[in-house]
């Protein structure tokens, strides 16, 4: 028996829960929730977190009691860790993940951002599992979903997940950076997956009036989800929406392998903002603006940011007036952060939605306040 034929409502205490964290609103996208069976889309094997390494979780071992319990869950549960699949996992795990069934209520908030609606030729980056292809489906059509996955494996176990549940969108294998030409032009772009930069192609390949919905992501973590709108000189333009939500970068934007940190000599001043500012939501989105190629971790001293390219670095820590900074490299991260700092905070240190995206031939460019404010140029 597939999806069509359930009783309508076997997911309606998800759907219940999702609705009170005030993510899903639209009738639509509720009956899209209660009708696909997310069970479907888990498969037989998960991650997850055990301490601090990946434990795998296999449907056989804990009964379709538990398994359904799981699949009821607004939880994203972890299919991949490192490239490793769930059901070949030798066992726990340390790592990072690489791929996930995304938590339903990310899944409808994305969709309810992007405006969707009946009739809308819509191409997903990011099949993932398969559910939110469903979800996409279940609203729009099977004809006029297409969907990309980079993952050859994963891209054929959600094949078998949609046949199973009884739906056939446009499924491609590929670099979801890349869109796929043959079915535009598209009237929205929706990535279940985060991006360093907006892929031209995904502009070339939405309509004039076409919406484009994604996180920005970065190297050091920091996320926030936006949705531009195409106009028809081909200028892309939106504010984000302050969400605190993320979704995995894409595997061609991934960080490159770091090799072991060390911290080197360097110059030493006094810091005129705290570390601490990189703890807020936004303002660890500004840091990554302002400073996109070196990556942040905390340490028992403060912060340490080291960039991937030019191996400049920089590390905080407390002294009897506030904070030190050492800098060494021909980049000075820390002056580059705390500039972008202050600069935020001269503005009052106003949320996320406050910044907005413009995106020409020439540049991208997130900006504060309006396009005319303090702005940064992403890097392409």
């Amino acid at each position: 028996m597939n999806a069509h034929e359930t009783p309508r409502g076997s997911f309606r205490s998800l759907a219940d829960r999702i609705a009170e964290s005030g993510s899903l609103t639209d009738p639509a996208w509720r009956a899209a929730v209660e009708d696909v069976p997310r069970e479907v889309f888990l498969g037989n094997d998960v991650y997850r977190m055990n301490g601090s390494r990946w434990e795998p979780v296999h449907r056989a071992d804990v009964g379709e009691e538990e398994w359904r319990r799981l699949a009821h869950s607004d939880i994203t549960w972890v299919t991949q860790v490192e490239g490793i699949d769930a059901a070949d996992a030798p066992g726990p795990l340390a790592g990072r993940p690489t791929s996930s069934a995304t938590l339903p209520s990310l899944v409808v908030r994305t969709l309810d951002v992007a405006g969707v609606r009946e009739g809308d030729r819509v191409l997903e980056v990011g099949t993932g599992t398969g559910y939110s292809t469903a979800v996409l489906c279940h609203r729009l059509g099977d004809t006029n979903v297409t969907s990309v996955e980079y993952d050859t494996g994963v891209a054929e176990r959600a094949a078998a997940h949609l046949r199973t549940a009884g739906y056939e969108p446009t499924l491609v294998t590929g670099d979801g950076l890349e869109g796929y030409s043959d079915g535009a032009e598209y009237d929205a772009v929706v990535a279940t997956c985060s991006v360093r930069h907006i892929p031209r192609a995904w502009l070339w390949q939405v309509r004039a009036g076409g919406s484009i919905t994604t996180t920005l992501n970065g190297w050091m973590m920091a996320s926030g989800l936006i949705r531009l709108t195409l106009d028809s000189a081909g200028v892309a333009t939106g504010r984000f929406l302050g969400d605190q939500i993320s979704y995995m970068l894409a595997r061609p934007h991934e960080r490159p392998p770091r090799p072991t940190f060390h911290r080197l000599p360097g110059d030493v001043r006094t810091s005129r903002v705290a570390p601490g500012l990189l703890d807020d939501w936004t303002g660890h989105f500004v840091a990554q603006l302002a400073a996109p190629s070196a990556e942040l971790w905390t340490s028992r001293t403060g912060v340490v940011l080291a960039d991937v390219a030019t191996g400049s670095q920089a590390w905080t820590e407390s002294n009897r007036d506030g904070w030190s900074v050492h800098q060494n490299g021909p980049l000075r991260l820390w002056d580059q952060v705390e500039t972008a700092l202050l600069t935020w905070q001269a503005a009052g240190a106003p949320e996320q939605s406050a910044f907005g995206m413009t995106i020409t031939d020439e540049a991208q460019t997130v900006w504060l306040g309006a396009p005319d404010g303090p702005s940064w140029r992403l890097p392409l």
